[in-house]
């Protein structure tokens, strides 16, 4: 072990780490902030036996951090970076011949073993930070495990972390043991402090860093969400300190030398304000550093399956990430944490952060995997399975892209999209614009799309702005280093080649569902446009874009509503050309609601958006005519048929009968199971139906009628008839009822000499009898006729015969004759 390594905590778990390095392979480390891991361990693992002639590739979640921990390693060597210890991150790489500790992002990783994967010449592989929980780090992980069991038994594998459920990943890695270094070096106070809402969250934490300025000593690290946040609170800082005090913004977007003006010492001594993103939440020491100002905010990406791309939110910390900020104020000496929330906030903090394989767009990862020669995560040790959701969408995108076969497996083209630094959409982009003879255009779409949170919605604009050089120093810095590694991955451009013409065209390759076509006749403040996976997208009717009839839409905020954030303009001729294989003739026969029809047309769609149309004929049509008939009565309901009492009469039998007569096996002619079975039964009478209009010619009887066999229907007439005959021979319509006996309403006198109450169901179900006046006005109803004559009907004859002279009301109605007429007058 080299002898300048100062005395931090993790050198007392030294001991038990090499032995189980040396013994099993694998190791879990457990320590704090502060012990010294990420710099420590792999120097003083550097001369261990199994380690003779190989190297260490140590794993860092960002660049930032790679770069730190590499040239704190060097310096505690006494070396400078690119000797025993370098690094390699995008855009830069310190490795030379004697470099026997490489820090790599995790990312690089994947490339170098899917390149080659028993990691010739590589002894140890450490994942620093592991709780972090990337998904680069997890594929790294799993895919190093795999190497080691099928190809490199002797690759040892260390997994490091301050804040991790290390049981689990010590199951992961085969049971290895878990080593535990000692604590904190420093003790940090908590304070707690509630803001109030109505401030800015820049501003926020530009007012605790001046109370922090006041009450502590040293330098302060405040954590914000982003650089918006970042920039206000660097705005209201100077206004009040002006030059006072040095204000360092800290972000991954920025430069290399202005990340290092925020982790070294102020060359003119003055105490440091650094503005940080989480990426200084872990693997950092900022020298000077022993206040924390925690916003308790980050931004995170998350995976939004409607949209189909990744969107940035800004959430809570975890509890676990609020314990690794605070960290940040112990590395070197006694230090305060100033929380921007309550101490019961704090207790309502998720314990962890979301696994990135839970949250983000799997697509990469699952094209990885199948370059690996899986096709199923569950193949590969992961501590969290993806999604079955977020998985089965990466994989049809892959297919879209043709970068799988039917099977699952990689194609050519696959392989090709991986060794581009993109996602699998742009990288699909960029070699198709190449074949096509727009690389160069495709090449500034590509890394202007990589920068987030455009000012215009135009990007034909906006990549003219960065070519001009005329774009903010950082965003323009990064996206001319994307431009230089994509022409050297894709051959030389030339920048007279870029076609502004052809934007929308090589974005429309990267994101076809996207393709847009204006909607018409939409009264609202916002154009609204029609995409081609079938949802809608807007831009307020002042936008220079909103006017267009075709847009190749870039990034949207999810919605809903979907808002246009970054599109370009689209020539619907050069849409036929470029997309000629995806514009389909489709016939659909659907029921048209606005206009009350079947409409019968062949269609030739871009996926929703409907190209070209013409009308259909033929036996094909009329079958699906009847079809979107069917569906047009179940969104209306079943009331829209043409109905008549009969019909709802024979219906209301038929269920009497089924409850009367199980044995008779009638069908559930109720309306919920006609609605459910209409295809079964109602298909065959759709013949000529076409709009609503229509409905009335089908016959709706002879339908129902159908639902019976014969023997039903004669048990039906005989069992439940329609009609009752009375004393008189008069046949009187029954009136079948829901859930009550059948109702017989009939003249009190067409009853004469009946004494007991008529029956239906060969005498097991007598009906109801309501018996009118002769002026057909109900005057009693009963299903008890002879006790009717024996104790009502004599009060009925008292009130009514005056009333009514010239019809019969004998005392003994048993023994009279029945009658349907009224006497002859005179008599």
């Amino acid at each position: 072990m080299p002898p300048s390594l100062p005395s931090l905590p993790v050198l007392e778990s030294l001991p038990a780490l090499r032995a189980s390095l040396s013994a099993q392979g694998r190791a879990v480390l457990s320590a704090p902030p502060g012990s010294g891991k990420t710099t420590l361990v792999p120097l003083a693992l550097l001369d261990e036996p199994w380690l003779k002639g190989r190297k260490i590739i140590l794993l860092e979640p960002r660049r930032v951090a790679a770069r730190a921990a590499a040239a704190r390693m060097a310096a505690l060597l006494g070396e400078s970076v690119g000797e025993t210890v370098g690094y390699q991150i995008r855009f830069e790489r310190r490795i030379s011949a004697k470099t026997r500790i490489e820090v790599l992002t995790e990312g690089l990783l994947t490339r170098r073993l899917q390149s080659d994967a028993d990691l010739p010449g590589v002894g140890l592989v450490i994942f620093d930070e592991f709780h972090e929980r990337s998904l680069d780090a997890d594929l790294a992980l799993a895919l190093s495990l795999d190497a080691c069991a099928n190809l490199n038994p002797e690759l040892r594998l260390l997994v490091m972390s301050a804040t991790l459920d290390t049981e689990r990943v010590a199951a992961l890695l085969g049971g290895a043991p878990v080593v535990a270094s000692a604590g904190r070096l420093h003790e940090v106070a908590i304070r707690h402090l509630s803001m109030g809402t109505e401030l800015e969250h820049g501003e926020a934490v530009a007012r605790v860093c001046l109370q922090a300025l006041e009450q502590t000593q040293g330098d302060i690290l405040a954590f914000l969400p982003g650089a918006r946040e970042i920039r206000n609170a660097q705005g209201s800082l100077h206004q009040r300190l002006g030059e006072r005090i040095a204000l360092r913004p800290l972000m991954g977007e920025l430069s290399s030398t202005e990340q290092d003006l925020a982790l070294q010492p102020d060359r003119e001594g003055r105490r440091k304000i650094i503005l940080a993103t989480n990426i200084a939440q872990t693997s950092l020491t900022v020298e000077g550093v022993h206040t924390v100002v925690d916003g308790g905010l980050v931004r995170v990406a998350r995976f939004d399956l409607g949209a189909g791309a990744d969107r940035l939110e800004t959430q809570r910390v975890s509890r676990a990430s609020a314990e690794q900020r605070a960290g940040r104020a112990g590395r070197l000496g006694p230090g305060s944490c100033y929380r921007l929330w309550s101490r019961d906030q704090h207790a309502a903090l998720a314990p962890h952060d979301t696994p990135e394989i839970l949250a983000v767009d799997l697509t990469r990862f699952a094209l990885e995997l199948a370059a690996w020669g899986l096709g199923d995560p569950a193949a590969l040790a992961l501590l969290d399975p993806p999604t079955s959701a977020n998985w089965q969408y990466a994989i049809e995108r892959l297919r879209d892209l043709e970068a799988l076969d039917a099977k699952g497996r990689i194609s050519a083209h696959g392989r090709a999209l991986l060794r581009l630094p993109t996602t699998p959409r742009r990288a699909h982009m960029l070699l198709k614009a190449t074949r096509e003879g727009l690389g160069e255009t495709a090449i500034w779409v590509a890394a202007v799309l990589e920068e987030r949170g455009a000012a215009d919605s135009d990007l034909n604009l906006l990549i003219e702005r960065y070519r001009r050089g005329q774009a903010e120093q950082a965003a323009k810095r990064r996206v001319e280093d994307n431009v230089r590694q994509l022409r050297r991955m894709l051959g030389p451009g030339d920048a007279e080649h870029f076609n502004d013409q052809a934007v929308a065209r090589v974005l429309s390759w990267a994101y076809p569902e996207r393709i847009a076509q204006r909607r018409e006749g939409q009264r609202t403040q916002d154009a609204v446009f029609l995409c081609a996976d079938g949802g809608e997208a807007r831009l307020h009717e002042r936008d220079a874009l909103a006017h267009q009839a075709w847009l190749a839409i870039a990034h949207w905020d999810p919605g809903p509503p979907r808002r246009i954030r970054l599109a370009s303009a689209l020539s619907e001729t050069q849409l036929r050309q470029d997309h000629q294989e995806q514009l389909r003739w489709q016939n659909v026969v659907s029921w048209d609601a606005a206009n009350a029809a079947v409409t019968s047309e062949a269609q030739r769609r871009l996926g929703a958006i409907i190209l070209e149309r013409k009308p259909l004929r033929g036996e094909e049509v009329a079958a699906a005519t009847r079809q979107a008939v069917l569906c047009a009565i179940h969104q209306l309901g079943l009331q829209t048929l043409p109905w008549q009492e009969e019909h709802r009469q024979w219906q209301l039998r038929v269920q009497c009968l089924r409850r009367w007569r199980p044995e008779l096996q009638l069908p559930d002619v109720g309306d919920e199971h006609l609605a459910q079975t209409l295809e079964q039964w109602l298909m065959p009478y759709l013949d000529g139906v076409s709009r609503k209009e229509h409905f009335t010619r089908i016959d709706l009887r002879a339908a129902l009628s159908a639902l019976l066999s014969y023997e039903q229907q004669q048990a039906l007439s005989r069992y439940a008839p329609t009609q009752l005959e009375v004393p008189t021979g008069s046949h009187i319509r029954l009136e079948y009822r829901q859930s009550e006996p059948p109702l017989l309403s009939v003249k009190l006198q067409e009853m004469f000499g009946c004494a007991s109450t008529p029956t239906i169901n060969e005498g097991r179900q007598p009906v109801v009898l309501q018996l009118l006046s002769p002026a057909q006005r109900p005057i009693a109803v009963t299903q008890d006729l002879g006790g009717f004559w024996a104790r009502s009907y004599a009060e009925v004859r008292k009130d009514l015969r005056g009333r009514y002279p010239r019809h019969p009301w004998p005392d003994d109605p048993l023994a009279a004759s029945p009658t349907r007429r009224a006497k002859p007058r005179g008599s």
